[in-house]
């Protein structure tokens, strides 16, 4: 099942985070700490948006998904350096249902 990709991805980052940074590009990424791990995040978000217009104009959508699995992936890299596992979001994405996007940004300022 699809939902086990987010399980299975994140134990992966948890096995590759106290890995020797030479043995791979998440133990990398955490040997270089949480500013490098945000650049990437950054630097994914932007190719994200630039992939998201691009396929407004190409109607090709290949890249966009391309860069949005980047994302995700440098995304979970930060949480798992933050020690924050990928069901604490499905939580809080669980918590919205049924619950105004309105209200809840209203909320948020409170």
């Amino acid at each position: 099942m699809r939902s086990d990709v987010l399980a299975e991805l994140a134990a992966t980052l948890e096995q590759r985070k106290t890995a020797a940074a030479d043995s791979s590009y998440v133990a990398s990424l955490h040997a270089k700490g949480l500013n490098k791990i945000l650049e990437k995040v950054g630097e994914e978000s932007i190719e994200t948006i630039i992939a998201a217009k691009d396929a407004v104009i190409s109607g090709d959508k290949s890249d966009l998904i391309y860069e949005t699995a980047d994302l995700w992936f440098h995304t979970l890299v930060m949480l798992s350096h933050l020690d924050i596992g990928p069901e604490a979001i499905l939580d809080e994405l669980a918590r919205r249902f049924n619950l105004s996007g309105l209200d809840e940004k209203a909320n948020r300022s409170k």
